[in-house]
Order: structure tokens, then sequence, then C-alpha cells
């Protein structure tokens, strides 16, 4: 090969990882904007009049909102029973959304202003609620199509994700300062094991970070290795058991209304998933091996 030549080849192929290397730092700059808008306003939401139960119910319809997103983004097309799902889902949010608004007005006991103060702040949560469902259904989407260019790399993203968006908790500072006086001023709690002892909203947030990266982690992990039915059904499954306890444990108004409505939600997402049809055929399976035996 002629030296020419060869320089040649060398320099087009630095140009073209160059132009490949910006075109990623790009997709992921879009992708680490979503997450962290995603992420403030789903927190945030919570200082709006959001109960934490109906945030977590309102968070069940992002496979649902993704899909909404999916046939209008992607153009696809699904089953009646999928459609059906939709329904289920839409209805279940509705109810434990119109409950908690007459629980909003009714425990404004103050004056008639404050009660109007109160749900206006509610609306705004829901707004907040809404489009952080929305924005994290983009997100996944858009999230899809970057593994199908560049390859699935689940640590990659998962560091991008986190690593990036820190610089952006600037902007929230002085939140953060707040918050750090308040949970100096908490209650001292020893640790069990080590015996260090610290107030224990600090105690809570290292557990919560802890769980959270586990969590997190698996989830990127599972969105690699295994099919979204897989995925989907383990978030479903992990949103249901956060809910309930989130109910026991800090006993929050929960009517029968909200159990109906919760109902309907996990049974429209689990219809989505068609989880009892996979049963079925991963039970016929050793059926028909012990048939062939």
């Amino acid at each position: 090969m002629r030296p020419a030549l060869a320089v040649g080849l060398v320099f087009a192929g630095c140009c073209s990882n160059v132009i490949f290397l910006e075109l990623l730092a790009r997709y992921y700059a879009i992708m680490v904007t979503m997450f962290f808008t995603v992420s403030v306003v789903n927190n945030y939401a919570l200082n709006l009049n959001i109960a934490m139960p109906l945030h977590m119910i309102f968070r069940s319809g992002s496979l649902i909102a993704n899909m909404i997103l999916g046939i209008i983004i992607l153009k696809k097309r699904y089953s009646i029973f999928k459609y059906t799902s939709i329904a289920l889902v839409s209805v279940g949010i509705f109810i434990c959304t119109f409950m908690s608004a007459k629980q909003v007005t009714s425990q404004s006991s103050l004056s008639e202003n404050d009660g109007f103060q109160a749900f206006v702040w509610w609306l705004l949560g829901i707004g907040a609620l809404t489009f952080a469902l929305l924005m994290s259904a983009r997100m996944g989407i858009f999230q899809e199509t970057l593994y199908k260019r560049f390859g699935k790399h689940s640590k990659e993203a998962l560091f991008y994700n986190h690593a990036l968006p820190l610089p952006g908790f600037v902007f929230l500072a002085s939140d953060i300062y707040d918050h750090a006086i308040l949970f100096n001023k908490s209650e001292l709690y020893e640790v069990p094991v080590i015996g260090v002892t610290l107030p224990i909203m600090w105690f809570y947030l290292l557990m919560n970070i802890i769980t959270q990266y586990v969590c997190i982690r698996g989830v990127f992990i599972l969105t690699t290795e295994c099919a979204s039915l897989t995925v989907t059904l383990v978030v479903t499954l992990r949103k249901f058991v956060s809910l309930i306890f989130s109910i026991l444990y800090f006993r929050n108004p929960f009517t029968l209304w909200h159990w109906l409505g919760t109902s309907f939600v996990f049974i429209g997402t689990l219809m989505y998933t068609e989880v009892w049809n996979n049963l079925g055929t991963t039970k016929s399976e050793p059926q028909k091996d012990n048939k062939q035996n």
C-alpha cells in the first residue's frame, strides 16, 4: 500500500470516529437533559399537595404513555387487547386522581381561599406529573432508538445519565442547602453494627441512595439483557410493593375507590404485558418436551 493512501485511510478513519463521537455525545446530551428534567419535576411534584400513593399510581401509567407516544411518533399499531389495557389504566388513574382531588378540598378546613389555593397547587402537581410522565415515555422511545443505533451498553448509559446532570443541581443549591440544615436538625440515630451516630435523615438518605442504585442498575441491565416484557413486569411489581408499603407505613388515606383505581392500573398494565399468555406458553413447553421424549 502506498504511504499517501495509508495516511489518507488513517485520516478518514479518524474523521469518521470524531463524527461518530460527536453524534453520540449529542444524543447523550438530549437523553441526559430529559432524564434530569423528569427527575426534578417528579420530585418537585411532591411539594404540590401530591400524596405519595397518587404519585406512584400516576407514574405507573408510564407504559401506557410510552404506547401512546409510540403510536404517534413511531406509527406503531397494537391489538384490541392492548387498547383495552390502555382504557383500564386510564380509568384507574382518573378514579384515583378524582378521589385525591376531593380529599384535598375536604382537608383544607381553614377557609375557602385556603382550600381553593390548596386545590390550585394540587392541579399544578397533576400537571407536573403529567408532563413528567410524557417526558419519561419520550425518553424511553429515544433510549430505544439510541440502543439500536449505537448498541446496548447499560453501564455507559447508567454513568452518563447520572454523572452528566450533576452540574444542573447548582441551580437547586439553595434548596439542597435548606434541606441539609433540616437533616442536621433531625433526631440522632445510632447505626447498627457500625455504632456511628448521625442525624436520622442522613441515614435515610444513605439507605435511599443504596437502594436506588441497586434498583436503577438492575433496570438498566434488564433493559439490555431481557425482553421488554420482563422489564415491564418487574418494574410494575416493584411499584405495587412500594405503593402498599407507603400506604401501611405512612398511614396515607386510601379509600375503596383508591383501591379500585389501583386495581385497574395494575391489571391494565399486566394485560398490556400479556403475562397470562406467556405463562401459558411456559407451562405448555414442558408438556411438548415430554411428548417428544
